[in-house]
């Protein structure tokens, strides 16, 4: 779904020049972005090849100064850009899932676990402080307090959906950040999607969430429901090489490389998922 020259309708309403290129941002903001992922730890401009962070958060129109929310940051990988390259203006809030899904997981989902898992808004917020200027906060989709209503300039969804599209039949939990999405956003507010995707002409069974995988036609359909429109699509992330097959999960790949040493060394050559990255806007 090839949208991309929709996407200056997305930037006049997010406030944003549109610099030559069509990214959506200044030359200046974009020069930023580059001189801040630059300057990351070798370990991580290793995934760079892989994520375009640049790329994809130009495409996306994140300026410094926006209210953004990271949905599932983990260990704070697009926290780490974010945080300074939104500046002292700008607010980072990160999201993790309903404590109720946890155990949904089942396995490593002990209490205990998610014992830790109630800790981790508060030691994100404090590890974010460290990794820039912005203002840092966290919470769970289920208690995103009521004074953020209207006030988020974009919500991230970078590789965050499966999951919740995998166990939304047992709690609703996509439905749940999804409308929690709708109602923080401001007015024509905007929605970043990456997300590992499986070709439109396999099975649907391949790729209900339980291998990483969905469909952009079921991301579409699913955003579209909760009140969003599409802006634009693009193939920044894309991978030709990952094609899976019958069982075949997105943890076979890098940076996971699950199975046998002939397996990893094969899966090791593909690199990372095939991602499909989409841009949304609150209607």
């Amino acid at each position: 779904m090839k949208k991309i020259a929709l996407l200056a309708a997305a930037i006049l309403l997010h406030g944003c020049a549109t610099d030559s290129d069509g990214t959506g941002l200044s030359a200046q903001n974009k020069q930023q972005l580059q001189t801040i992922t630059q300057a990351m730890p070798a370990e991580h401009q290793a995934r760079h090849a892989a994520r375009n962070p640049v790329e994809t958060l130009a495409f996306f129109g994140i300026k410094p100064g926006d209210v953004v929310i990271e949905a599932l940051p983990g260990d704070g990988w697009y926290s780490k850009i974010l945080m300074p390259y939104l500046g002292a203006n700008g607010r980072l809030i990160g999201v993790d899932y309903s404590l109720a899904m946890w155990p949904e997981f089942g396995g490593f989902a002990t209490p205990e676990f998610i014992e830790k898992r109630k800790a981790w808004p508060a030691q994100w917020s404090s590890d974010a402080k460290n990794w820039g200027s912005a203002k840092a906060e966290a919470y769970t989709f289920a208690d995103l307090p009521a004074e953020l209503t209207g006030k988020a300039d974009a919500v991230l969804f970078i590789r965050a959906l499966h999951n919740l599209a995998r166990f939304d039949a047992k709690g609703n939990y996509l439905q749940q950040a999804l409308a929690e999405t709708h109602r923080v956003l401001k007015p024509g507010g905007l929605v970043g999607v990456v997300q590992h995707a499986m070709s439109e002409d396999k099975p649907d069974a391949w790729a209900d969430g339980s291998r990483g995988y969905l469909k952009e036609s079921a991301i579409v359909a699913a955003m579209t429901a909760a009140g969003f429109e599409l802006v634009g699509s693009s193939d920044i992330n894309k991978n030709p090489k990952d094609n899976p097959q019958a069982d075949d999960n997105v943890w076979r790949l890098l940076p996971s490389l699950s199975g046998t040493v002939a397996q990893k060394n094969q899966n090791r050559m593909i690199g990372e998922s095939n991602r499909v990255t989409l841009l949304f806007r609150k209607k």
